[in-house]
């Protein structure tokens, strides 16, 4: 059974590139510990054209990025450089703060490329907030494949099969291609489940859902979801959060005097720098948070 549609809002990460934005919605704010939920794409970027998000910080989440296509290159203020391409995992733990940039590579600059893919932040779990930070890129991740339906385990255990990622809450992250008229029943195992169509058709309790939809089902409530054509959708979710969450630009902590801490250490230049970057995106500079005075 549904319990919430969510239909996207597009951004704009600059230069043109547009992303469809699902969580957080004003409809629900989070899924399981997913508080973020952008697909990037399909897009087809000419010569002249490149992703560059420039080094921004995050506090308080885990951030995963899953390509279809593409290629992006990650850097972070720890001076990991990993590439990242279809079927492989970044899984970065911001905890008490961490700086990265995303990139097209250098090799893909220049001439015609694609980038289609989803990027996620997990909230961490209340005494896991303030960790160290950390990187860690996985491939070779597990994959079933039958009947008409292929799934790869991105996170968590789905279908008999674990996923190497370390994740710090229960969790579950799937990427499942389903052949026309067949069906895919969703484990009832966790909390809290939702459905994002990246591509083709699908049926979820008799509403039809099409590209960048995302339905948010109810909890231990059976459902299958029915493909009216070949396509291909993301299950997620996993254990309801354990304390609410603020969102404010790219921080999520559960106090919001923390966030406008961050606020004010990213404005004065305390983050850490990501080597060989020299640009940065500044702080917003409506909605800030409101100022809190520290010793």
């Amino acid at each position: 059974m549904i319990a919430t549609r969510i239909a996207p809002r597009v951004r704009d990460l600059g230069d043109g590139f547009q992303v469809r934005r699902a969580l957080p919605a004003a409809e629900c704010r989070s899924v399981g510990p997913f508080v973020f939920f952008d697909q990037m794409g399909p897009v087809t970027m000419e010569g002249d054209k490149a992703l560059d998000v420039r080094p921004h910080p995050h506090i308080g989440l885990a951030t995963v990025t899953y390509l279809f296509e593409g290629e992006i290159l990650h850097r972070d203020s720890l001076g990991s450089v990993q590439p990242i391409r279809p079927r492989e995992v970044n899984w970065m733990t911001a905890g008490r703060g961490i700086v990265h940039s995303e990139r097209t590579p250098a090799e893909l600059r220049g001439r015609r490329s694609r980038l289609f893919g989803v990027q996620t932040w997990l909230a961490l779990p209340l005494d896991a907030e303030e960790d160290e930070p950390s990187f860690s890129h996985h491939e070779g991740l597990p994959e079933w494949d039958e009947g008409g339906i292929s799934v790869v385990v991105i996170l968590g255990d789905l279908l008999g099969l674990a996923s190497p990622v370390p994740t710090r809450s229960p969790t579950i992250y799937a990427d499942i291609s389903i052949d026309a008229t067949r069906r895919f029943a969703v484990p009832v195992a966790h909390e809290q489940r939702g459905i994002h169509v990246v591509q083709g058709q699908v049926e979820i309790d008799g509403q039809a859902f099409g590209p960048g939809e995302m339905a948010v089902l109810q909890s231990a409530s059976d459902a299958e979801v029915a493909a009216t054509r070949a396509s291909r959708v993301m299950l997620f979710g996993g254990a309801r959060l354990d304390a609410p969450r603020h969102v404010w630009w790219n921080f999520v902590s559960s106090r919001e005097e923390r966030i406008a801490q961050a606020a004010a250490d990213w404005e004065a230049g305390r983050f850490p720098k990501v080597p060989g970057e020299t640009e940065f995106i500044p702080l917003p500079e409506r909605g800030r948070p409101k100022p809190v005075s520290y010793p």
